[in-house]
């Protein structure tokens, strides 16, 4: 599953700026000092914890809307969930994924996934998890009302065949199922505890349905949301006791972790953590991401032109939108989806990353603004402005400004069409929204740590490819990646297609956006990965020191 941000993160990745062009300014405003994004280190998990701890205060950007994924997948939902419930696979912080619920799986051919059903494991009204929970709890996300429906497209039957297997088929083989058996497609949920609370789960007041190392003691819906220790878990117990969740956004959540009301909170946004960057009593850890920062163009105007989408891509300031939008705290990147999706042949990826810069370098040198004004000519130079949409938020802003830049630069008029937050979500929704805009300055991040979770945005019927870029050796490209089973054969799949969607610019790369753990400088444990969505974080929070 492919996703944008929600509002709350949309309005967040940008309000606590203060400067509004894109070159030399920098975040002291802020409070905080800009990072140098080319020296920003990335480690996927936080040094162990030694000591044990009664409870911990942790901050949400916005409450819970449900806790019923199925029905409500929002982040906040996902970081309480995440320690309450439990998944047939487990992504791991350094964005691999193993067997956790379902303890082996087998492929006896190419189109058969059979999943054997852990033993002593017991949801939190202690009765047992079985294989017909597991039954029930995949067919209840495949239900085409449900968030995690899209998952089981390939899908052709699904069922119990013995005491602990279930047996999936597939109508073709399908390489991502398991990665999203590792996110909210995976939730193993009680099917009693569910159907007795009906339309109701999920709510303030219901108890939840999982089996994980914590269960939801108490919502107070307005006010906080903890979590405490299920004493008969059947892995290891947690490190910190019970968890008190409070929400706050912007200024509150700031003054919150710098006066030591709460104890830390997983920012989404960038600059939240650049406003930090000073504060005594706190650390900060950065870890893989799939989020980046994206220009997400339409088919109305110039940018039709692949040749066009190709100049302003090599004409964009993406080192400059870094360290004057995100303080540092964003990479510029030349792929569309972050380093976090590379939960297979790293290595290669990585290589694969850095030819990319040809097509969005950091920072455009003379060379790439003469290749980018020949393509505009060769183009026939557009008359009408290119209209950008965006927020305002100061972050958004940012960018925009930098692309009118851009344009310029190239011999292009720009225009900046600004509107509120909330109607902004409509572009991503509406074609009729983003009627009069040329490019989108937009955002987005993957479920899955795998590229392959993110190219079929540029699938020539993808609703997502707005500029109606189409080509049949991308999509059966993008098919057969899907299809391949061995890590490494779709790795050289999923490189070709990256090459193709970044050099046609089908949407341009801007920068990747790390996951950012703020913490007391007393305490240390939980991953600084995106897996925190996936992984029972908590359960690893302690204090650094023992006794």
């Amino acid at each position: 599953m492919t996703t944008k941000r929600t509002a709350a993160a949309l309005a967040a990745l940008g309000a606590l700026l203060a400067c509004s062009a894109c070159a030399g300014a920098d975040n002291t405003a802020l409070g905080g000092q800009p990072a140098d994004a080319a020296k920003l280190r990335l480690t996927a998990t936080t040094p162990a914890a030694k000591g044990e701890l009664a409870s911990a205060d942790w901050l949400l950007e916005d409450e819970p809307d449900s806790l019923d994924l199925d029905t409500q997948g929002t982040s906040a939902g996902r970081v309480v969930l995440t320690n309450v419930c439990e998944r047939l696979y487990q992504l791991q912080p350094d964005m691999t994924i193993e067997p956790f619920l379902a303890e082996k799986a087998d492929n006896p051919d190419d189109t058969t996934l059979v999943l054997t059903v852990r033993d002593g494991v017991t949801f939190h009204d202690g009765s047992p998890l079985t294989a017909d929970d597991v039954l029930w709890s995949l067919e209840r996300h495949a239900d085409p009302d449900m968030e995690q429906s899209d998952e089981f497209g390939n899908v052709a039957s699904m069922r119990k065949t013995g005491p602990r297997e279930i047996t999936v088929r597939f109508k073709e083989p399908d390489a991502l199922f398991t990665k999203a058996l590792a996110g909210d497609a995976g939730i193993v949920w009680n099917k009693e505890r569910v159907t007795e609370a009906g339309k109701e789960f999920g709510t303030p007041g219901q108890p939840d349905a999982c089996s994980g190392p914590y269960a939801l003691k108490s919502w107070k819906s307005g006010d906080s949301l903890t979590i405490e220790a299920y004493d008969d878990y059947w892995g290891e117990q947690p490190r910190t006791r019970q968890v008190v969740f409070r929400w706050a956004a912007d200024s509150a959540l700031v003054n919150a972790l710098k006066t030591g009301a709460a104890d830390g909170a997983y920012a989404e946004s960038p600059n939240t953590a650049a406003a930090l960057r000073t504060a005594k009593g706190l650390d900060q850890h950065y870890g893989p991401s799939t989020a980046a920062l994206v220009l997400i163009p339409t088919a109305r105007g110039g940018l039709k032109d692949p040749q066009v989408r190709r100049a302003l891509s090599l004409a964009l300031d993406r080192k400059g939108i870094a360290d004057s939008g995100y303080g540092g705290l964003v990479q510029p990147w030349a792929a569309p989806v972050g380093s976090g999706a590379w939960g297979y042949e790293k290595g290669a990826f990585a290589a694969a990353q850095k030819k990319l810069d040809r097509y969005a370098p950091a920072t455009p040198d003379a060379d790439d603004l003469t290749e980018a004004k020949r393509l505009v000519k060769a183009a026939g130079t557009p008359t009408d402005p290119v209209v950008i949409g965006t927020d305002s938020s100061q972050g958004r802003t940012v960018v925009a400004n930098a692309v009118r830049a851009a344009l310029q630069r190239i011999g292009i008029k720009g225009r900046i069409k600004t509107v509120p937050t909330a109607q902004f979500e409509e572009f991503y929704s509406d074609p009729q929204a983003r009627a009069d805009i040329d490019v989108l300055v937009g955002d987005w991040y993957i479920s899955k740590a795998d590229p392959m979770g993110f190219y079929d945005n540029g699938l020539a019927d993808s609703p997502n490819n707005w500029v109606g870029f189409a080509s049949k050796d991308y999509d059966r490209t993008v098919q057969r990646a899907l299809a391949t089973l061995d890590d490494g054969e779709r790795a050289e799949l999923a490189m070709d297609v990256q090459r193709q969607f970044v050099s046609e610019a089908v949407w341009i790369p801007v920068a990747q956006v790390p996951s950012a753990l703020i913490l007391s400088d007393r305490l240390t444990g939980p991953p600084a990965s995106q897996a925190y969505l996936y992984y029972p974080w908590a359960a690893h929070l302690g204090a650094k020191k023992g006794g």
